[in-house]
């Protein structure tokens, strides 16, 4: 496996993100989405996303191969200290550790 690095996302990464998000919109039912968002609307969910949660993209080198962020888990008061954790990886990317770098980067990562 290569060196899978994490830092923390920003807008301008969202055609790259989105490059790799797209997939799972056009080839599994997953994302709960029909349409491939644009890149404009994807940039202001990740802004939306970091005014509140962490979101973090997954590089080999610099060549983002993977993300996942937080977002609240239930919109009721009792859960606001919940959080639900998003991962999407690459399509070439599936199998080779990706996914478990950044979920126990994740809750290490302090942005």
């Amino acid at each position: 496996m290569a060196e899978i690095s994490l830092r923390a996302a920003t807008e301008k990464d969202a055609e790259r993100i989105l490059e790799i998000y797209a997939p799972y919109i056009i080839k599994t039912a997953i994302t709960f989405e029909y349409d491939v968002p644009t890149v404009d609307e994807f940039r202001s969910r990740i802004k939306k996303t970091l005014e509140k949660y962490p979101y973090i993209v997954a590089c080999e080198g610099e060549k983002i191969v993977g993300y996942a962020y937080a977002s609240p888990f239930k919109g009721r008061a009792a859960y606001d200290h919940s959080a639900e954790l998003s991962i999407y990886v690459e399509e070439n990317e599936h199998k080779k550790g990706t996914d478990y770098t950044e979920i126990h980067g994740f809750y290490k990562y302090h942005p």
